[in-house]
């Protein structure tokens, strides 16, 4: 099994950075690709940046050059830092992991609970 624990979100003024976590625990031998998701109420779940296994990173044009994506693989844990936030930056942010349990075996999809950012203007 394989818990994943988002954190660093809250309420911060428009303009002012932030930075989330997203820490995998359990059954992890190693975290291959990592994104990040953000949902508004009433809308669908968006990518807003991604990393794939090799490093290339990906971003929405929405948060190109205010949105970093990375990874620590000795703490299992992926970070999205968000600077010059925006009130339209408001939503629910959702880390997606897709994990190896083993070396020799596939790879599963894991999502985490979600984190609310909010940004006053």
């Amino acid at each position: 099994q394989v818990q994943l624990v988002e954190s660093g979100g809250g309420l911060v003024q428009a303009g002012e950075s932030l930075s989330l976590s997203c820490a995998a625990s359990g059954r992890v031998f190693s975290i291959d690709s990592v994104a990040w998701y953000r949902q508004v109420p009433g809308q669908q779940r968006v990518l807003v940046a991604s990393a794939a296994s090799g490093g290339t990173t990906n971003y929405a044009d929405s948060v190109k050059d205010r949105f970093n994506i990375s990874k620590d693989n000795a703490k299992n844990t992926v970070y999205l830092q968000i600077n010059s936030l925006k009130s339209e930056d408001t939503a629910v942010y959702y880390c997606k992991l897709i994990i190896k349990y083993t070396n020799a075996g596939g790879a599963y999809q894991w999502w985490g609970q979600g984190i609310q950012v909010t940004v006053s203007s």
